[in-house]
């Protein structure tokens, strides 16, 4: 992917961002470009090399998603302005696992991973935020496991439902039902059947490219609990991290 070339000096919505002090945060702000990413976009495929680091802003979400050899696509992660894609842990542009998909457009700064290395060596704050950031990826990826192994579709599609609400900022979940169906690695007939019996029971409506979400609080209710046990290890690991006010829900 080519190095965006328009400085960029904004304030962004961008939790692991605003958790840094000022000075330790304009390490980052003064070396990232902002792009505008839509729905549909790949950031990065399965053995890209990794040489930029992104974090989504504001409303901006993107899915990391596994490739079987089927051809089905799974999610693993959901990633929004709570964290970042790429340059978490490793030093250096290294292969991709995971193929990053956005799920709802939004703005992103983007950072080479050269300079995020070195802001990491001269802000021991900044290495240290990103190190307490990847245990909560991994937190994400071990309930993420866990849930597909022993919860219902039915569970799995509320809880997504929740997320993406929490994430985007709004009711509307951009996503189609076989999009759905895919990231949850399950046929498209139980997907629509689950989602018919949340329309029928007033929770949800169909849009164009999306849907609704209309009860939310219900909706919860419908979803198992691996939602509730990510942002608990996320308040462990990070509390008192994120502005104050701020919306902590993660994506798992």
């Amino acid at each position: 992917m080519p190095h965006p070339t328009t400085p960029s000096m904004p304030a962004p919505c961008n939790y692991l961002l605003e958790a840094l002090r000022p000075a330790d945060r304009s390490l980052i702000e003064a070396r990232c470009v902002e792009r505008r990413f839509y729905a549909g976009d790949v950031i990065h495929q399965p053995g890209d090399n990794l040489e930029y680091c992104y974090f989504p802003c504001g409303s901006a979400l993107c899915s990391l998603l596994v490739e079987l050899d089927c051809g089905t696509e799974v999610e693993t992660v959901l990633v929004g302005r709570e964290g970042a894609l790429g340059g978490v842990v490793s030093h250096g542009a290294l292969p991709a696992y995971a193929r990053a998909r956005v799920v709802h457009e939004g703005d992103f700064l983007c950072m080479a991973m050269a300079d995020l290395d070195d802001a990491k060596r001269q802000s021991p704050a900044v290495a240290c935020l990103f190190a307490r950031y990847a245990d909560c990826m991994m937190a994400q990826v071990f309930q993420s496991i866990a849930c597909s192994a022993t919860h219902t579709i039915e569970q799995r599609a509320a809880k997504w439902l929740c997320i993406a609400v929490d994430r985007v900022g709004c009711s509307e979940v951009p996503m189609t039902q076989e999009q759905l169906a895919s990231v949850m690695g399950v046929g498209r007939s139980y997907a629509s059947r689950v989602l018919q019996r949340f329309k029928h029971d007033g929770l949800l409506r169909t849009r164009r490219g999306g849907f609704e979400v209309l009860d939310a609080a219900k909706l919860s209710h419908r979803a198992c609990g691996c939602k509730d046990r990510v942002d608990a290890h996320f308040e462990s690991v990070l509390g008192g991290v994120y502005p104050a006010g701020s919306s902590r829900s993660t994506m798992m």
